[in-house]
Formats: C-alpha cells, sequence, structure tokens
C-alpha cells in the first residue's frame, strides 16, 4: 500500500479529484463530512462505493474536492474518484471486479459532453425555423 493516492472521476462538467490515505473513515466532499452532506439522494450515490466495500473504507480518509456541473453530475463524478481510490490504495483486482459487476460508471467516467452549439440555432440542434409563404 501507498501513502497518498490521488484520483479524478468525470461527470457532464463536473470533474472530481480524490485524495486517500490511512485513517478511521471519514469520508469529505468539499470539506463537509459525508454524513450532513446534502442532497440526500447525492450522498447515497456517493456511499455507493462504500457500502459496496465497507471493510476497506473503515481504514482510510477520503477527501474529494470537485467543481463544476450540477449537484447529481458532481456526485457521480465523486462516487467514480472515491472507486478509482479504494481500487489503487490496496492494489485489489477483485474489488475492481466487483465494482465493475455493480456498475461500471464506478470505475470508468462517463465520456458523454454536451454538444457544441452551431450556427442558425440556439443550441446544439436547434434550427431557426423556416418558412416558405
Amino acid at each position: 500500500m501507498v501513502d497518498v493516492i490521488n484520483t479524478t472521476g468525470k461527470r457532464k462538467s463536473a470533474v472530481a479529484r480524490a485524495v486517500i490515505r490511512k485513517g478511521d473513515g471519514k469520508v469529505r466532499i468539499n470539506s463537509v463530512p459525508i454524513d450532513i452532506y446534502t442532497p440526500e439522494l447525492a450522498r447515497s450515490k456517493i456511499m455507493e462505493p462504500l457500502g459496496l466495500a465497507p471493510e476497506k473504507a473503515s481504514g482510510v480518509n477520503i477527501d474529494v474536492n470537485v467543481q463544476g456541473g450540477g449537484v447529481m453530475g458532481q456526485a457521480e463524478a465523486s462516487r467514480t474518484a472515491i472507486a478509482k481510490a479504494l481500487v489503487q490504495f490496496y492494489k485489489d483486482e477483485d474489488l475492481a471486479k466487483m465494482f465493475k459487476q455493480y456498475d461500471r460508471s464506478l470505475l470508468i467516467s462517463d465520456p458523454r459532453r454536451k454538444l457544441p452549439k452551431k450556427p442558425l440555432g440556439r443550441g446544439a440542434r436547434k434550427k431557426r425555423q423556416k418558412s416558405y409563404r
């Protein structure tokens, strides 16, 4: 085991950076303890990798800094960063396999991003309507 591991997770425009080190099971998201992180749905999303491997999560402290995106994008980016950090910290292939079987996005960031805006429209796909009369 290494002393400190840095990992990243991405979802849409949210980027999470996790730092994992030996400790007593504390998890903080942007310096807020996970126990009081709101909203609750986002908290449960972030806790998924910790719930799948509680014996591994209880021996480490995890600090996550997350920026950009919305609440759920940040939650999914954070959970990816935490899962990657646990796998790298313990160098455990069985843990990685279990995470992938549960949900592939725990270890692999979602590559989908917003399409760029095109000319003659308000967004990526919408175009100005034409009238021929």
